[in-house]
């Protein structure tokens, strides 16, 4: 025991070393997910989020079913689980090789410059009629694969299935997750892009659970003032990361 108890604190240290000075990276990228949930991955993981949550129930027989077993299956915590494990190595690998230039001259111009690329990209998710999601103009050859390949697992999300699931739609292209990447690249360490894309994917969760509880009918009597305020408080963090990137410099 005493052997696990040092591993565990010995790796707590070198996470706590790999994101340190960073939380207002992590913060900003909590806030990005957050926001930007109720206007893009509500509509965009949104059926992803119902047909799971249709599955789920449809295997629970009528006379078992409870308030608790419904919320618990709007939760979808597997899934979760399994788009967290995508993002954060998605985010690791991103930081990981912006990280290699590290001991090169240039390398606090290249994280300004992914931090502001970040800026931009929410920018232009707050400025009406402006798409970034990369695949507006019809569903790309590798979004149709990605759906092909989860496909199958759709009619049973329980489990292992569920985690698959999440990792699978994780690949999906979108202009917010290229936003998120951009950012958590210029932590510079796999550390602290690993944790950065969780920042991130914590902060769409919440949303997503509510669609999964409540459905897009319900949603919408009440989103509607959100999605006022969400332009206001994107383009509020892209000036967070431009002032980051202008520390840089």
């Amino acid at each position: 025991m005493t052997g696990w108890s040092e591993l565990l604190h010995s790796g707590i240290a070198v996470c706590r070393v790999g994101i340190e000075n960073r939380e207002g990276l992590l913060g900003s990228l909590f806030l990005t997910g957050l926001i930007g949930s109720l206007s893009h991955c509500s509509g965009m993981c949104g059926p992803f989020v119902l047909s799971q949550v249709a599955a789920r129930m449809e295997a629970i027989p009528l006379e078992r079913m409870t308030e608790m077993r419904r919320l618990a299956g709007a939760a979808l915590v597997p899934y979760h689980l399994g788009r967290a494990t995508t993002y954060a190595a998605l985010g690791a690998g991103a930081a990981f090789f912006a990280g290699i230039l590290g001991g090169f001259p240039g390398f606090r111009w290249l994280a300004a410059g992914l931090l502001t690329l970040a800026a931009l990209a929410l920018l232009s998710l707050a400025a009406p009629g402006l798409k970034v999601s990369g695949n507006e103009g019809g569903e790309s050859f590798w979004s149709a694969r990605i759906g092909r390949l989860a496909r199958p697992l759709f009619a049973s999300p329980f489990g292992l299935r569920g985690w698959l699931l999440g990792v699978a739609l994780g690949f999906i292209p979108c202009g917010l997750l290229y936003a998120a990447l951009a950012a958590a690249a210029a932590g510079g360490n796999a550390i602290a892009g690993a944790a950065g894309m969780l920042a991130f994917t914590a902060g769409t969760m919440p949303m997503l659970v509510v669609v999964g509880a409540v459905g897009h009918a319900a949603i919408t009597h009440w989103r509607g003032p959100l999605l006022r305020l969400a332009p206001a408080i994107l383009i509020l963090n892209a000036g967070v990361l431009g002032f980051m990137a202008w520390q840089l410099l």
